[in-house]
């Protein structure tokens, strides 16, 4: 496991496997970059063959919205009132809320979309090789983090 890419839909905590996963294995973290590496994104559409070919190991959390949810607007809700800045200067705002961009109105809707992405492309014969590891439950993920 020396190029690890974690996947999964909005809200699934693949920033937070992928960080403790660079913790652990002592590999650097970077959303996008470098020979070893861990990335936490399905990425967008015109990179995704480029993130899957240069992967050995896919982790894909692949929870239920029951799971997503309440950890997206956990998370939404700690922004907006914290005023948290994200990546390129933004800010979570309380009347975004209301945008169908918002994460917690994306993590809804794209959730059957991303499963059934990152579904194809773990069948897809392209990427057979990658060593992928597939968890239902925070408790699975957990306890194979605990292993390593």
């Amino acid at each position: 496991m020396e190029r690890i890419l974690a996947v999964g839909v909005t809200g699934a905590g693949k920033s937070t496997l992928a960080q403790t996963l660079s913790g652990r294995l002592g590999l650097p973290y970077h959303e996008m970059a470098e020979p070893l590496q861990i990335i936490d994104s399905l990425g967008y559409p015109e990179v995704r063959d480029l993130l899957w070919n240069r992967a050995d190991t896919v982790i894909w959390l692949d929870y239920p919205k029951r799971v997503i949810m309440p950890r997206v607007l956990r998370r939404s809700f700690r922004r907006s009132l914290r005023r948290e800045v994200l990546f390129g200067g933004n800010r979570e705002t309380w009347t975004g809320w209301m945008s169908r961009e918002h994460p917690a109105w994306w993590a809804w809707s794209q959730h059957g979309t991303r499963r059934r992405e990152v579904e194809h492309r773990v069948r897809d014969p392209r990427f057979a090789p990658l060593d992928t590891r597939r968890f239902g439950h925070p408790h699975d993920t957990v306890t194979w983090l605990a292993s390593l």
